[in-house]
C-alpha cells in the first residue's frame, strides 16, 4: 500500500488522479491512498444534494468557491483548506466483509485518530460519518467500480468551518465541529493529524499493527509512477 500527499488541490484535479489510480489498482497494482486538502468546494452527491445548494452561493463567494457534481454517494458536503481529506483506492476483492466492512473500518480509523488526540467520537445509527455528540466531525462519501473504491472521508481539523454556515453537512440540520474546536488548546497541525491517520489506517487496512511509519510520497512521485507505467 502506497500513500501520497497531494497537498492542497482542486476537487476536479483530485478526481482525475483518483481515476488514474483506480485503473492502476484494477490492473493489479497495490492499493493507493491519497491524503490532501481541497480548495474551497461544495460537493454534490451522485443522486442527492443539489436541492440543498443555496441560491447564488458561488456569487456570494466571489468566484472563490467551486460547486461540483461528484460521482460519490451521499448528499452535499464542503471541502476547504484545514480539512484532511483521505481517498483510499482499495481493492475490496482482497478484503473480507465487502463494502459494509470497508465503511466500518474507515469510520473506525477516524474514531481512533480522534481518540489519539483525546476526542471521544462515535457513529450515529442511520447517519454515515463520525460524530462528537450531535456534531459532525467527519463526512463519508464513496464510490466503487469493479471492486475498487474511490472518494473517502473528510475530517475537519482547523477551526474555520465558515462554509458550513451556508451548507449544512449532508443536507441535515446539524452543526459541524473540528479537532481545533473540540480541543481549544494544544491543537495538532494538519501534518500531525495526517501522520496519525496514516498509522491508524494501516492497522485497519494493511495489517500494520504498531506501525510508526510516517512516510508519504508526493504528487510528483505519483505522476512519475504513471509515466513509467505508460512507457
Amino acid at each position: 500500500m502506497l500513500a501520497f500527499d497531494l497537498g492542497c488541490i482542486s476537487y476536479n484535479e483530485a478526481f482525475e488522479l483518483q481515476c488514474k489510480a483506480q485503473i492502476l489498482v484494477q490492473s493489479g497494482h497495490e492499493d493507493i491512498v491519497f491524503f490532501l486538502e481541497h480548495t474551497p468546494t461544495v460537493s454534490i452527491g451522485k443522486h442527492f444534494g443539489k436541492e440543498n445548494v443555496p441560491p447564488r452561493l458561488s456569487e456570494e463567494w466571489q468566484g472563490e468557491l467551486a460547486i461540483v457534481h461528484s460521482t460519490r454517494g451521499g448528499n452535499i458536503t464542503c471541502h476547504f483548506p484545514g480539512q484532511l481529506v483521505v481517498y483510499p483506492i482499495i481493492n475490496l476483492r482482497d478484503r473480507k466483509g465487502g463494502l459494509r466492512q470497508y465503511v466500518h473500518d474507515l469510520e473506525e480509523t477516524a474514531i481512533a485518530v480522534l481518540g489519539h488526540f483525546g476526542i471521544c467520537a462515535q457513529r450515529r445509527a442511520g447517519f454515515p460519518g463520525v460524530w462528537v455528540g450531535m456534531k459532525k466531525i467527519a463526512s463519508l462519501g464513496l464510490a466503487v467500480n469493479r471492486h475498487i473504491t474511490m472518494h473517502g472521508i473528510a475530517l475537519n481539523v482547523d477551526r474555520n468551518l465558515s462554509l458550513f454556515n451556508v451548507v449544512s453537512p449532508c443536507g441535515l440540520n446539524v452543526e459541524a465541529t473540528s479537532i481545533a474546536l473540540q480541543l481549544q488548546e494544544n491543537i495538532p497541525d494538519l501534518g500531525a493529524v495526517k501522520a496519525v491517520f496514516w498509522n491508524k489506517f494501516r492497522k485497519f487496512f494493511d495489517n500494520a499493527e504498531g506501525s510508526t511509519e510516517r512516510f508519504f510520497l508526493s504528487k510528483q512521485d505519483f505522476l512519475h509512477m504513471l509515466d513509467k507505467k505508460d512507457n
